[in-house]
């Protein structure tokens, strides 16, 4: 088993950092920096994964990040039509009112005016309270506008929280952000929170093969600098 001496040197300062570190406390270090191991724990389904993007993979598969749902977008009906009879028109922005789709047109472009930002004339200190009516037909049909059908758009819809978003990609990152801890090699096999994704626990069996445990111990003997920390080992494992 070859070791960098970059490894070497991270995993020596750790060893240092704890006091009387175990043989599999060294090992676990080792793996993670090693095989380039980030696993995270997913706080809904409380499972431990291998890394983000393998408990995302997973996760999609099963409908536990996002779905994919279609809205409608409706319009509202137009403020002016062919029943209109007359209409009362801002001056300052074109807002209008009309008198059959509006329950008090009057009243409503009075108020209109009195607070549209457009409006800088000043009467006495005060908004001027100015705009047009017509009952001119030909003025009317002006302002009549062909109503606008609903449409259907698709869009994702968060498979926890229920929010829609444009794409799909902006709920996975939202995912990995919200519902995703990073967790170290160590803290996944002393932890009891969570259970471990069934590929990722295989995994770790696999790399605590005696065999493997053994290669790394003999690797570190080959250098001086660890002797005291495989010497302990080895007693220990003796006792």
């Amino acid at each position: 088993m070859a070791i960098s001496e970059k490894l070497k040197k991270d995993l020596l300062d750790f060893l240092k950092k704890h006091r009387s570190p175990e043989l599999l406390v060294a090992y676990f270090f080792y793996i993670e920096r090693q095989l380039k191991l980030s696993p995270v724990a997913c706080l809904q389904n409380k499972k431990v994964y291998k890394s983000a993007d393998e408990a995302i993979k997973k996760l999609e598969s099963a409908g536990f990040v996002w779905r994919e749902t279609e809205i409608k977008i409706g319009y509202g009906p137009p403020t002016v039509n062919a029943e209109t009879k007359r209409i009362y028109i801002c001056p300052f922005t074109g807002k209008v009112f009309a008198d059959n789709t509006h329950p008090n047109p009057q009243d409503a472009i009075y108020d209109w005016v009195a607070k549209c930002p457009q409006n800088t004339e000043r009467v006495g200190g005060v908004p001027a309270k100015r705009f047009f009516v017509s009952d001119d037909p030909d003025v009317i049909k002006t302002y009549i506008q062909p109503r606008k059908e609903p449409i259907s758009k698709i869009v994702f819809s968060s498979a926890l929280t229920g929010k829609l978003y444009n794409s799909k990609e902006t709920i996975i990152e939202e995912f990995r952000r919200s519902f995703l801890k990073p967790m170290s090699l160590l803290e996944v096999q002393n932890q009891n929170r969570f259970e471990i994704e069934d590929s990722f626990l295989q995994f770790i069996q696999d790399q605590l093969a005696e065999n493997k445990i053994a290669a790394f111990v003999e690797a570190l003997a080959e250098d001086e600098t660890f002797a005291p920390y495989v010497t302990k080992w080895v007693e220990s494992d003796e006792s």
